[in-house]
């Protein structure tokens, strides 16, 4: 009996340790929570799982669009040549038309299911329209080209993403833990500003930039022949400014938080939300329209769209200076805000 009311005591005593720590209560109960109504908001509208098509305008396709957009399986957009390429390119899309009205071209990436599902519904609805059982020739086009597959945009949000949860865990979890171990208190005796602290730990996460991106693109290439198309300066004033950002996002997560667990609720609670809305895994056209306003202001939305703007448009910085803006300004307000509200113990 003395056994089980020992551990009875200790169960109860680590439940006052957990409920005096509102981020663990965030994390257990709200995080999940306020999750799973922003991911049903996101998919509510059966429009995003469906296919999209583009035909291209003045091709043949146009002959068809009331009997494709009859089709309840995909959805149809009309756009120029360039315009679907980049689309088909990005995500946005999952099947271009282009020939004329007796040959008709499917471009699409067959690695893709919704791809494959589009080229279906799209050539049934074709023919069925056309009046036989094949009185229209169609052509399809696997996208194999480099810099046109899926893996090739997935690439750029991978190195994104990763720099997203390396500044925050790295830095975030970091300073808290020493902060728990009582590491950083000692530091208060110290004439060190609190300011070059804080700046140590970002100059530091860029020098693991100097091995860890180059490895990255490394490994794409060698083992999915993933190309880069823009230039190496270009790509590093995009991964650095990115960097920099998250950095400051990290320091701020961390300037106040006690525990290790409350520090892994505020950071889950920054890096999911946006590993789902940014861009990361599938395009962001894929959420509703209403949703687009917030997605484009989540500094991961922008450093993917920089990093795919370089790494397979083969643009340079300058191109994507509105983006390193909002990258730059959520970083420049993450680390003044750090700065003020930081506390070694």
């Amino acid at each position: 009996m003395g056994d089980l009311r020992s551990l009875g005591q200790l169960t109860l005593s680590r439940l006052r340790v957990m409920l005096r720590e509102p981020e663990i209560i965030f994390w257990v109960f709200a995080f999940p929570l306020l999750l799973a109504i922003g991911l049903g908001v996101a998919f509510s509208d059966p429009m995003p799982d469906t296919p999209r098509v583009a035909i291209e305008s003045g091709s043949g396709g146009e002959r068809f669009i009331d009997a494709l957009r009859a089709d309840p399986e995909i959805e149809i957009r009309i756009l120029g040549v360039e315009e679907a390429s980049d689309a088909l390119r990005r995500g946005e899309v999952s099947l271009v038309i282009a020939g004329d009205e007796t040959t008709l071209q499917f471009r699409y990436d067959p690695t893709r299911a919704e791809a494959r599902t589009a080229r279906l519904a799209a050539e049934r609805s074709i023919q069925r329209e056309a009046g036989g059982p094949a009185p229209v020739t169609i052509r399809p086009q696997e996208v194999e080209q480099l810099g046109h597959r899926y893996i090739d945009w997935l690439i750029p949000g991978i190195i994104g993403f990763n720099l997203m949860s390396t500044g925050l865990w790295g830095i975030g979890f970091y300073i808290t833990q020493s902060r728990q171990n009582r590491q950083l208190k000692r530091l208060i005796a110290t004439p060190m500003p609190r300011g070059h602290f804080l700046l140590a730990q970002i100059l530091a996460r860029f020098v693991f930039l100097i091995g860890e991106i180059p490895l990255l693109i490394l490994a794409a290439w060698l083992l999915f022949d993933v190309p880069m198309a823009g230039g190496i300066v270009s790509l590093a004033v995009v991964v650095l400014i990115g960097a920099a950002s998250f950095c400051g996002l990290g320091l701020l997560a961390s300037s106040r938080t006690r525990t290790t667990e409350g520090a892994s609720g505020i950071i889950n609670a920054i890096v999911m939300p946006m590993v789902v809305l940014c861009g990361v895994f599938f395009s962001t056209a894929r959420f509703p329209d209403a949703m687009q306003p917030l997605i484009r202001i989540l500094p991961l939305t922008p450093l993917n769209d920089a990093l795919r703007a370089v790494y397979n448009d083969g643009l340079a910085f300058t191109a994507v200076a509105g983006e390193l803006a909002l990258l730059a300004t959520w970083g420049i307000v993450a680390f003044v805000l750090a700065l003020r509200w930081f506390r070694w113990q």
